[in-house]
């Protein structure tokens, strides 16, 4: 392992993962977000000599915690990226592919990142920390319309269009380069005893701008039909119901929306099977000592023939 590796956080139900991948000891697995490693060790237990695992992670400190296995490479790539660098690999399809969404528990703890409500900071909110679009660009450069959408949308904020015409107006006169600015232009709007809530909710929708999250999920889902073996596993954790409608709709009809395309004769025409109808969630013990698992949601589907 490396020297320094950085404790990222506690790996979301972790056995349920294991089990959701069903991994043959041979099989190559893509862990599509290393993050701290947490789950890539996981797999890397259960494969064989001749297993394999890839992972993909845009942050540049997820390196830090590269494993030191034969078995494992580090792409250091987003992961809408997935069909592209497996190919460059000389790997077709794989066995199994995880994503585990989401801003990890480090992204959150460094405040300098921008991504926390806790500290004051920059609003900076990259991921990978080479974009030129940051959370700051975004509050100034932004239209009303466009601030109102994202915060609509994203942040599923019921006064968005109050909220975009509030930064508007108070970026004329000074900008807002701070978490702690942001919280002063906007907390005539903020629902009294609900402050948390709301200003999550604007972090949530401002970092799903920076960093195009829900478009680059959509495109590593439809990736995945290429990538996965017939009778692979995907197996995806959001935490947030933007993200888990757009997993659940895709293992369900194989699009984001709309109604299951019909062959000639009738019959549905979907690449994955689902193996968990319902999202699986975590157990009592694992919410106790988790705070994190709270808002998690597992589905699990295998790829068809």
């Amino acid at each position: 392992m490396a020297n320094n590796p950085i404790v990222y956080h506690v790996p979301v139900m972790l056995e349920e993962c294991m089990d959701a991948l069903a991994i043959k000891p041979d099989g190559v697995y893509v862990d599509v977000t290393f993050g701290g490693g947490g789950h890539s060790r996981e797999i890397l237990k259960r494969l064989g000599d001749k297993g394999r695992l890839i992972a993909f992670d845009q942050d540049p400190d997820a390196v830090k915690n590269t494993l030191d296995d034969p078995r494992f490479t580090l792409v250091h790539h987003n992961f809408r990226f997935l069909k592209n660098n497996l190919r460059l690999m000389g790997i077709r399809q794989v066995d199994g592919v995880l994503a585990d969404l989401g801003v990890s528990s480090h992204q959150f703890d460094s405040p300098e990142r921008g991504f926390s409500i806790r500290y004051d900071a920059g609003l900076d909110m990259r991921m990978d920390q080479v974009s030129d679009l940051d959370a700051k660009k975004v509050l100034h450069t932004y239209v009303e319309a466009e601030l109102h959408r994202i915060f609509g949308m994203y942040g599923e904020i019921q006064n968005a269009r109050s909220l975009a015409k509030t930064i508007v107006t108070a970026r004329i006169s000074e900008p807002i380069e701070t978490v702690n600015a942001l919280k002063e232009v906007i907390k005539r709007l903020v629902p009294k005893g609900k402050e948390h809530k709301y200003h999550a909710q604007v972090f949530q929708a401002l970092r799903i701008e920076v960093n195009r999250e829900l478009e680059a999920l959509q495109e590593f889902l439809e990736q995945t039909v290429a990538v996965l073996k017939p009778g692979g596993r995907l197996v995806v954790m959001s935490y947030h119901s933007l993200e888990d409608r757009l997993v659940k709709n895709f293992m369900q009809k194989g699009k984001f929306r709309g109604e299951v395309e019909k062959d000639f004769f009738g019959n549905e025409i979907k690449p994955f099977k689902v193996i968990s109808r319902k999202a699986v969630t975590a157990n009592a013990d694992e919410l106790a000592i988790n705070n994190r698992a709270r808002s998690a949601k597992l589905r699990i589907a295998e790829r068809g023939a």
